[in-house]
């Protein structure tokens, strides 16, 4: 049977990344772009393929559509070295979609979410979860009839022996209406960034936040963007600094990197500290590159960045 170090339940999407705006777009106005790249997007994506060149053995479940979308996420996937032998395809829906305006450091987004809607826990076998070591979910608000099954998917994979993480992602309702206190027990990692975490304990400060999930964490990894990251695990609670980049491509995806980087040290049985430092460490790889995965082409090429650009040796 074969078997995987991750397999990663989530949305499926391109993205079409439009960068150097003059500005944000004006109601009513229309601006040019400088340039365009059409590339493999969404979170869960993004994890996977980094998590596969930092050298796991990784497999996608998800749903897409039949069409040349389709064809252009499944091949980048597999170009990474991602098994895509449980995509599903869909006959009735499109493949997902988001436009990423970047300007500056700032960018919006507009996402169709398309098949991913409909991905369901009854889509993902007990056969397919006993292949793998651990389970990864991201962006469960984009995928309403996912998120209405969490609880029982995580707690199955549980009882199967997997360990789990889950990156929420952002809620575009902004209604944040998950039960924490059952999905977070049955979660080994919690990959929240800080406004996330800040929206979904309708708390104003970080330190608030953590207390209000601490009773239900095993570890908290909280990204903290270009001011480095901090875990709670038990009674530790670390903050890593950050490896700054001053020349910035883009950062779509850097979140999901460090997630991959994070959950990659945390299989092999690293301290709570070290697997921060690597999380670090690849969300500011991600953002030498354009896109989630334009910076993660190899496991040689991603060391070679991190010794060139950051001064880190691994």
């Amino acid at each position: 049977m074969e078997r995987y170090d991750i397999l990663v339940v989530g949305e499926l999407n391109v993205d079409l990344i439009l960068n150097r705006l003059p500005s944000l777009p004006v109601e009513g106005k229309e601006i040019l772009a400088e340039d365009m790249t059409l590339t493999l997007g969404s979170s869960s994506a993004i994890f996977a393929s980094n998590a596969a060149v930092l050298g796991n053995k990784v497999a996608f479940l998800g749903k897409v559509g039949n069409d040349s979308f389709a064809d252009l996420v499944i091949t980048s996937l597999q170009n990474k070295g991602v098994n895509t032998n449980h995509i599903i395809k869909s006959k009735s829906e499109q493949t997902g979609a988001t436009i990423v305006l970047n300007y500056g450091e700032d960018r919006a987004m507009v996402t169709y979410a398309g098949a991913m809607e409909t991905l369901s826990v009854s889509d993902i076998s007990e056969d397919v979860l006993i292949k793998a070591r651990h389970l990864h979910v991201s962006s469960i608000f984009l995928q309403p009839a996912l998120k209405q099954g969490l609880i029982s998917l995580f707690s199955k994979a549980k009882n199967l022996g997997l360990t789990t993480s889950i990156d929420m992602q952002w809620d575009p309702d902004e209604k944040w209406e998950v039960d924490l206190e059952k999905l977070l027990p049955l979660t080994d990692v919690f990959l929240p960034n800080e406004a996330e975490l800040l929206a979904l304990t309708s708390t104003k400060n970080i330190d608030d936040a953590i207390e209000t999930v601490r009773p239900y964490i095993n570890t908290l990894a909280l990204k903290m963007g270009n001011k480095g990251s901090r875990g709670v695990q038990g009674n530790e609670d670390v903050f890593v600094k950050p490896w700054l980049n001053k020349n910035v491509v883009d950062a779509i995806g850097a979140g999901d990197s460090f997630n991959a980087g994070f959950i990659t040290k945390y299989l092999e049985g690293f301290s709570l500290n070290e697997c921060l430092k690597y999380g670090n460490l690849a969300g500011a790889v991600n953002t030498t590159g354009a896109g989630g995965t334009g910076a993660f082409v190899s496991l040689k090429e991603f060391r070679k960045t991190a010794l060139d650009r950051f001064g880190v040796k691994y």
